[in-house]
């Protein structure tokens, strides 16, 4: 490996290397992307793969449009099939306060340009004939927003950046920082290789530390950030949350757009080799980081399902996991430089958007990162936001 880096980047799922390989289109040399497991083995290869614009405020409608935009031909770019497919997301709500929600949205969607269509239930059946439209209030469809495969995704980012000249050094944990005048000017790494506890823990066993010295560093470690921002001592308000999927037997294709409830967080979508795979809000879980699987989220997931569509009741499961959101106080993400170490930029707190994302955010943070260039975006989701109390919000999360 390298004993220097201009960028070094701490998290190559789908973030981090979206950024490095959109830094390498730039020009920059000397990319490290350095990772503590294997690449997907974060929430960017434990995800549903959706992909939506459908938000409740512009600015992540608008980013989201340039990241679908990119989805499109990310294939063809990246010479790898991500089995993109825009079917479109199907919304529903069971209650008027939600549906009054889902009003206002569509209309700050529709002025972005969106061709969101608000339903009455009844409208859903032509999209969806198998749904129950019991209890179900209002509806609204997009039928621009789509689902891609996670893994392929990740690996076509991977293969480009490093057909760039960027190094990504998996099984590799942080270990610290050095730092002077209020820079960082080296990072501690540690070769590992992840095992695991006899109760499903994580652990990673101890290796010879080597330093890498750095111009900048890129915080993309999802819910892991937490604890790498502190090693330099900056405190972030993000914090992990399990959240669950399933997966069935392949059925015969019969569902076109990912059908999400905004009342208890159900959606499910059905993949190009005919699962069923979604998820469902699950409260309490455990606090830190969990990726085991449990069996109240099944119980809740087979209810809501059976709910939405109750043909379903006779299906079977074939498997179960979890991953991390990397929940922020306000729903919105923790983006652009601190103040100390100057050399730090963060991109974390995406909630459980971060993968649907990273196409167009690793663009912007390429360029943040290459010119220092600031935008109206990284002031909106600065760290600062939390000390001054300019939170802002975000009403259409799912999962």
């Amino acid at each position: 490996m390298r004993s220097h880096a201009r960028v070094v980047v701490v998290g190559a799922g789908i973030m981090g290397l979206s950024t490095a390989w959109n830094l390498a289109r730039r020009g920059v040399k000397d990319i490290l992307v350095v990772d503590r497991a294997y690449l997907c083995a974060g929430a960017s290869g434990r995800n549903g793969g959706g992909v939506r614009a459908q938000f409740s405020t512009e600015t992540n409608i608008r980013l989201m449009r340039e990241s679908i935009a990119i989805c499109r031909e990310f294939a063809a770019q990246m010479r790898i099939n991500v089995w993109f497919r825009q079917g479109g997301y199907l919304f529903l709500t069971r209650s008027d306060d939600k549906a009054r929600a889902l009003e206002a949205s569509v209309a700050v969607q529709n002025r972005c340009g969106l061709p969101t269509r608000l339903l009455e239930p009844a409208e859903a059946l032509r999209l969806v004939p198998e749904l129950s439209i019991e209890g179900v209030v209002r509806v609204s469809f997009n039928p621009e927003d789509g689902v891609v495969f996670p893994w392929p995704f990740v690996w076509g980012y991977a293969r480009a950046a490093q057909e760039l000249g960027v190094e990504i050094a998996t099984f590799t944990d942080v270990a610290g920082f050095e730092t002077r005048n209020g820079r960082i000017t080296a990072v501690r790494l540690r070769p590992t290789r992840l095992g695991e506890t006899a109760r499903g823990e994580e652990v990673l066993p101890a290796g010879e530390e080597f330093t890498v010295t750095c111009d900048e560093v890129v915080c993309c470690a999802g819910a892991w950030s937490p604890a790498i921002a502190a090693m330099v001592g900056v405190a972030l308000p993000n914090k992990p949350h399990r959240h669950e999927i399933c997966s069935t037997e392949p059925l015969k294709p019969w569902l076109g757009p990912l059908v999400a409830d905004l009342t208890d967080g159900l959606y499910f979508s059905q993949s190009m080799r005919g699962e069923i795979v979604g998820g469902v809000s699950v409260e309490p879980v455990p606090e830190g980081i969990n990726q085991q699987s449990s069996a109240a989220f099944l119980a809740k997931y087979s209810r809501s399902l059976v709910r939405a569509v109750p043909r379903m009741a006779r299906v079977k499961v074939l498997r179960q996991w979890a991953g991390c959101y990397d929940l922020t106080p306000d729903a919105n993400p923790i983006v652009g430089r601190v103040d100390e170490p100057a050399n730090l930029t963060l991109a974390c707190g995406f909630m459980g958007h971060g993968f649907m994302m990273a196409p167009v955010m690793g663009r912007l943070l390429a360029e943040h990162v290459d010119t220092g260039a600031t935008s109206e975006l990284f002031a909106r989701w600065s760290l600062e936001r939390y000390r001054t109390g300019k939170l802002l919000s975000e009403s259409m999360i799912i999962g």
